[in-house]
């Protein structure tokens, strides 16, 4: 058995059932991260582990620790880390990585390892899959779909905290223009669209 495998069967017995940061999301940041690195130059094996990690602490979002997650992460990286004998450098790129992956954290990772991680995780906020993903957490945090006075923001600043569809305006189209690398950037120019799509529906069917 790989590193690699062994720790995404540690990764597996940890994770949470958060539907938004199930062991799915993980398997599907890690696929993003794969298609990434065939055109960046980095080192898989840290990309790779970094991305399995970067959940292992997913406090929900009505937690007043959320915005402690991706530290906490790291911090028990380091720990799980420890046990493959990975060098102390490898150590500080990976929970560096998990560290910085943030958005509420407003951060630039360091490493081409971190923007990695970060782009690859955020791609899985877009498209089909984060449409699905903002409207589980909405239900999850009991939160109505929309403002019924303005469902799309048009006189009023977003505020995703009360109404689920706010959380594109606030965050999901806010993405395509944080991403780091080129291949990053034009996967989340596709998804973005879908999202877009999906709202201009979603008009037609609540106005």
């Amino acid at each position: 058995m790989t590193i690699l495998e062994s720790i995404k069967n540690d990764v597996r017995k940890i994770i949470e059932n958060d539907s938004a940061h199930d062991f799915e999301h993980i398997l599907r940041v890690y696929h993003n991260a794969q298609k990434i690195l065939k055109k960046e130059k980095a080192n898989k094996k840290l990309v790779l582990s970094a991305v399995l990690l970067h959940d292992v602490v997913s406090y929900p979002k009505s937690d007043k620790r959320s915005k402690n997650s991706s530290i906490d992460s790291a911090k028990k990286a380091k720990r799980i880390l420890k046990k493959y004998n990975f060098t102390d450098e490898e150590i500080i790129i990976i929970s560096d990585a998990i560290c910085d992956h943030s958005f509420s954290h407003k951060k630039t990772p360091k490493t081409i390892e971190g923007k990695i991680l970060q782009d690859a995780d955020r791609l899985d906020a877009l498209g089909a899959i984060g449409i699905a993903r903002v409207f589980s957490t909405g239900g999850s945090l009991k939160r109505p779909f929309y403002n019924p006075e303005d469902p799309f923001c048009k006189k009023r600043s977003p505020d995703d905290k009360i109404w689920t569809v706010d959380h594109f305006f606030e965050k999901l189209f806010k993405l395509e223009s944080f991403m780091n690398t080129k291949s990053g950037k034009n996967e989340a120019k596709k998804r973005t669209i879908i999202l877009k799509e999906f709202l201009k529906q979603l008009k037609q069917e609540v106005l």
